[in-house]
């Protein structure tokens, strides 16, 4: 079976720890390496120091990426994914639970997969369509058809943001797909810039070293037409217009 969909990518923007500006980006792009733990976390003084205490390091990527992108844009639908979560949040409940301690109302409610999409709405007095996905590795491209959905439906832009918190070691042996924090944000709009194609047909193609949005990034800097993610029975094929 084959499946394509077509859009343009009008802008995008990226943050890891040590990773903020597009020259460390293209840097990074080039000589792709997995970044030293650290517990850094992205500027987000544009928001009132009331609110910014709420927020988790993956909210606060998810929001550093995605509010310049909205900027001066009203109705602007949100296609929010995250294959993990706010694993740490989750962790500390599941760690109070554990020792018979009360648990906080606070903590459970902004450790739901869609937190940060609330967080958001409430931040920008926002009242668009918005999706929180979970999906496996290949969420990137399941939100893109999210989002070309909305798009074919009469939305002029719509925000797309993938981000991933580097789990609690305790995950480490069943989660192994994070090798650093960090979030990436594509504003993408109608056009026939890209085109998506899915393949479920047996395919070899390697696995990529690197998440599919890091992957992603790697190719938007690079300037390269193609780049392709396989995952489990599906292959992805990511063709840029010259």
């Amino acid at each position: 079976m084959n499946s394509v969909i077509n859009f343009n990518i009008a802008q995008w923007r990226a943050w890891a720890p040590g990773l903020e500006s597009v020259d460390d980006w293209q840097a990074w792009s080039r000589q792709p390496v997995v970044l030293d733990a650290s517990d850094a976390a992205p500027d987000v003084s544009f928001l009132p120091a009331m609110q910014r205490r709420r927020l988790s390091r993956l909210a606060r990527m998810a929001f550093s990426v995605g509010w310049p992108l909205a900027e001066g844009r009203q109705d602007l639908p949100l296609v929010f994914i995250s294959r993990h979560g706010e694993t740490p949040r989750t962790f500390d409940i599941l760690s109070d639970l554990a020792a018979e301690q009360p648990l906080s109302p606070t903590q459970f409610s902004l450790s739901v997969h869609n937190a940060v999409i609330g967080l958001w709405s409430i931040m920008r007095g926002e009242t668009a369509e918005m999706t929180a996905l979970a999906a496996t590795g290949d969420g990137l491209e399941h939100g893109v058809i999210e989002a070309v959905a909305l798009l074919n439906e009469g939305a002029p832009a719509v925000l797309l943001v993938v981000t991933e918190e580097q789990p609690p070691e305790v995950y480490s042996p069943w989660v192994n797909d994070v090798p650093f924090p960090y979030a990436v944000g594509l504003l993408l709009t109608p056009g026939h810039d890209w085109q998506l194609s899915m393949q479920s047909t047996p395919v070899d193609v390697p696995e990529s070293d690197w998440p599919h949005a890091l992957d992603l990034v790697r190719t938007l800097l690079n300037q390269q037409t193609t780049c392709q993610h396989a995952w489990k029975n599906r292959v992805w094929t990511w063709q840029r217009s010259l």
